[in-house]
């Protein structure tokens, strides 16, 4: 099959600049870009018309539910979301039922995805057996088995001297640890962040140090063993900061953020809106700009959906009590660049962190338009406006704590090896 695009703005191999001009896809792999190539025969024609054309964006972190929790997202509606927002790749986390801390379910979950046809997953194993933080999974295994980095996920491996272990044995295998930032014991029973908001409202409450206290700890424990260590959905300045001073010393530290975090502060709670109860929580305003700002100075390595999907049933309940998590597959794309309408970052900038920086990082052939790649790629008009609405949204998850967000830029299609899987 061979397509092309005309009249586009595409995303260059270096992920730094846009041009004009147009791209051939045949076999499933790109086959050249560039101002004018003719028309080969036989070709389908994409007209873009000044949209944009970029990679398929790679999700470097999101919980899926299957298998266990296909009651909240299955592979399927995963991947029907995913498609819908321009998501070609998922890196998936062990939070399941069995937990991902055997070889066989990695390898599952890699075949499943190829199923779908539309996204390829990645599966994070488990830092620990079980999720449970007594003991460390079988890292060669996993890691042989196709796992791309070990993670207990949504909980903290709050033992140090696990920490410590686990970077050791990771770095054995030129793996990487990838850590939920909280002290466990600061948050346990919170639901919102400290301050004079959650003290108002009732709620129990999380300081926003129980994050910088961990990030604090884990960079010490990664300088001692010499491990490389990730921080996943970094939300705080104080935090932020450790981070940034552990590069400059250079140490084999990275982070991400999720959208929710530079697009939203903790008055989106309300009056008790559920959606917006997340883990970490919304943060305070100061704390959100410091998100910003590290975006901008890059800080911060790549953006990731950071999707938790949960049914009605989870969400509800009283706001203590609800399950934290948001839906956000189709929605990465569109908040991302309302970061580029405010002015805050370029939009090749802000392309690279959901494209270029998660594919380097999980060492994967994506993430860039290069000639002889797959064809994974997402079309998007930057300037079409749609609004997120809960219950309206791709797959089964529709718990977004952007519900009633106007957005703009609006996926028109997106293809998996050369293959139109949406628009």
């Amino acid at each position: 099959m061979i397509t092309l695009f005309r009249k586009i703005k595409y995303l260059d191999q270096s992920a730094q600049s846009l041009h004009e001009g147009e791209l051939l896809v045949r076999g499933g792999k790109i086959a050249d870009f560039g101002p004018a190539l003719g028309t080969p025969e036989g070709a389908e024609i994409i007209e873009a018309e000044g949209a944009v054309l970029c990679p398929g964006l790679v999700d470097m972190r999101a919980s899926i539910g299957e298998p266990g929790f296909e009651y909240r997202e299955s592979i399927a509606s995963a991947a029907e979301a995913a498609a819908a927002g321009g998501i070609t790749t998922i890196a998936v986390l062990p939070e399941t039922n069995p937990v991902i801390d055997d070889p066989a379910l990695v390898r599952f979950l890699r075949a499943r995805g190829e199923e779908t046809g539309s996204v390829s997953l990645l599966p994070y194993a488990a830092a620990t057996r079980g999720l449970e933080g007594k003991e460390l999974a079988e890292y060669g295994l996993l890691q042989a088995a196709g796992a791309v980095a070990f993670t207990d996920g949504g909980k903290p491996i709050a033992s140090s001297r696990l920490m410590r272990l686990a970077l050791s044995y990771a770095s054995g295998f030129g793996a990487r640890i990838v850590q939920h930032p909280e002290d466990a014991e600061l948050a346990r029973g919170g639901a919102a962040t400290a301050g004079p908001r959650a003290t108002w409202m009732g709620l129990p409450q999380i300081p926003a140090a129980a994050e910088a206290i961990c990030v604090a700890r884990d960079i010490r424990l990664a300088e001692l063993t010499g491990g490389a260590l990730h921080f996943a959905h970094v939300t705080t300045a104080e935090a932020l900061e450790h981070i940034r001073r552990a590069k400059e010393r250079g140490l084999k530290i990275t982070c991400d953020t999720a959208p929710p975090y530079f697009d939203l502060n903790e008055t989106a709670i309300g009056d008790y809106r559920t959606y917006a109860k997340l883990s970490p929580p919304l943060r305070v305003e100061a704390d959100r700009l410091a998100v910003v700002a590290a975006l901008k100075d890059g800080t911060i390595d790549a953006i990731a959906s950071d999707h938790q999907p949960r049914d009605p049933d989870d969400k509800r309940q009283p706001f203590a009590e609800a399950e934290p998590g948001g839906a956000c597959l189709a929605t990465l794309l569109g908040v991302t660049l309302a970061r580029v309408q405010e002015g805050d970052l370029a939009l090749p900038q802000a392309l690279a962190l959901l494209t270029a920086k998660p594919a380097a990082w999980l060492g994967i052939e994506a993430g860039v338009l290069a000639k002889g790649r797959p064809a994974d790629l997402c079309l998007f008009d930057p300037e079409k406006s749609w609004q997120v609405q809960a219950g309206k949204l791709p797959g089964k998850a529709q718990n977004t704590p952007f519900d009633g967000r106007a957005l703009e830029g609006l996926v028109l299609g997106t293809w998996k090896a050369g293959r139109r899987v949406y628009g």
